[in-house]
């Protein structure tokens, strides 16, 4: 667990901390694979990852990107986490959009299930990829991704993506990695900042299996990220 002051210093660090682990991932490997996250804390993230000097040094053209979860809305609707990424960070990077691995759209896909499989069968044509970093956020309920407490997808086994309905959180028709998906990674790292989360956040690092977010852990490294006021219950 590593607590910074507030949210803002979470994500210029976070961003600092993938930048240097990009480096260091592609001058020992061909290709970089990192599972972004939306969230406030999470697009933040991306934001100082664009605006770094060090992004200079990364070779883009290695990097491929990846979602946790994405909410099945049309392309181009706000809520989509990939739109929010866009804006923030790949736009201004040179990534080919070869190498951006985007969940589908409901303007795409007719069900959720579809774009769901599509998602899966992207990730095993990739290897399936152990990812290097995989970020996510942490809801005030201590679900990541689109897997939420009690909900049928925390439970769901044997797929690398699944479709999600009748999220507790809106909108309510997603597509999530699984929490297989999610275990592979190399790298779990999980933001979170705010008192509200400050509760879940002590559950969770004290191994409560009822939270998604406490069961996310990856190979090598499992980090929490957070700031002052989510650390205060630890």
């Amino acid at each position: 667990m590593v607590v910074h002051p507030d949210a803002e210093a979470v994500a210029e660090a976070t961003a600092a901390r993938l930048l240097v682990t990009l480096l260091d991932t592609l001058s020992v490997q061909d290709r970089a694979d990192v599972v972004l996250t939306g969230g406030t804390v999470g697009i933040a993230t991306l934001a100082a990852v664009s605006r770094s000097a060090l992004a200079g040094s990364v070779d883009w053209t290695s990097v491929h990107v990846w979602w946790g979860d994405e909410r099945f809305v049309p392309a181009g609707d706000p809520d989509r986490n990939e739109g929010q990424a866009q804006a923030a960070m790949l736009a201004s990077l040179p990534i080919p959009e070869d190498n951006i691995h985007r969940m589908g759209a409901s303007s795409a896909f007719d069900s959720v299930e579809s774009a769901a499989d599509a998602y899966a069968l992207e990730i095993a044509a990739a290897g399936p990829p152990a990812w290097d970093v995989l970020m996510l956020g942490m809801g005030p309920d201590g679900h990541v991704a689109s897997l939420f407490p009690g909900h049928p997808g925390y439970a769901v086994r044997g797929v690398e993506a699944l479709p999600v309905r009748d999220s507790p959180k809106p909108p309510p028709t997603r597509v999530s990695l699984s929490l297989e998906s999610i275990r592979r990674a190399r790298r779990v790292w999980i933001v979170a900042a705010g008192a509200a989360k400050a509760d879940v956040v002590a559950r969770a690092l004290h191994g409560d299996l009822e939270l998604p977010s406490a069961a996310a852990r990856g190979t090598e490294e499992t980090l929490w990220l957070i700031d002052a006021e989510a650390s205060t219950r630890v």
